[in-house]
């Protein structure tokens, strides 16, 4: 199983950052990942130096978003709909991306359900309700 570890994240992203910059050649997941960055303009700077990236601390306490975390709940959220696992969120992205008219506004809502049902699992200490998560993202798809 892929492992990552964050160091190794940060690397992809500044790498895949800089190929896109140059034009050079991209694959597949460097491809999703530069859709994501360009939605993100405000991480760019952030993006343009590895060893920078890799020592920064990202604890919220400067008010600022972590761009790498941010942009890997886009590609998880990304993976997730390509595979439609778990089962059904495919859909459910699907909904409230055309309840909302923006795919991207739509996988915003999505990572605070993300995070919730990772927090919720870590917090209990049980597996990730799968089920849960595409309840609430089909709930956000059917509300005002």
């Amino acid at each position: 199983m892929f492992n990552p570890s964050q160091d190794d994240v940060r690397r992809f992203f500044c790498s895949a950052f800089a190929k896109a910059q140059s034009s050079s050649s991209q694959d597949a997941l460097e491809t999703i990942a530069n859709q994501w960055m360009s939605e993100h303009p405000e991480y760019h700077a952030d993006l343009q130096d590895a060893d920078a990236a890799v020592a920064r601390v990202y604890d919220g306490s400067d008010g600022q978003t972590n761009p790498f975390l941010h942009l890997s709940m886009h590609l998880s959220i990304t993976e997730q709909c390509s595979i439609d696992q778990p089962r059904g969120i495919r859909q459910a992205v699907e909904l409230l991306t055309a309840r909302r008219g923006d795919l991207h506004q739509a996988h915003h809502e999505v990572m605070e359900e993300l995070g919730t049902m990772l927090w919720e699992a870590q917090r209990s200490g049980q597996a990730p309700d799968g089920q849960a998560y595409i309840d609430r993202v089909q709930q956000r798809a059917t509300r005002d």
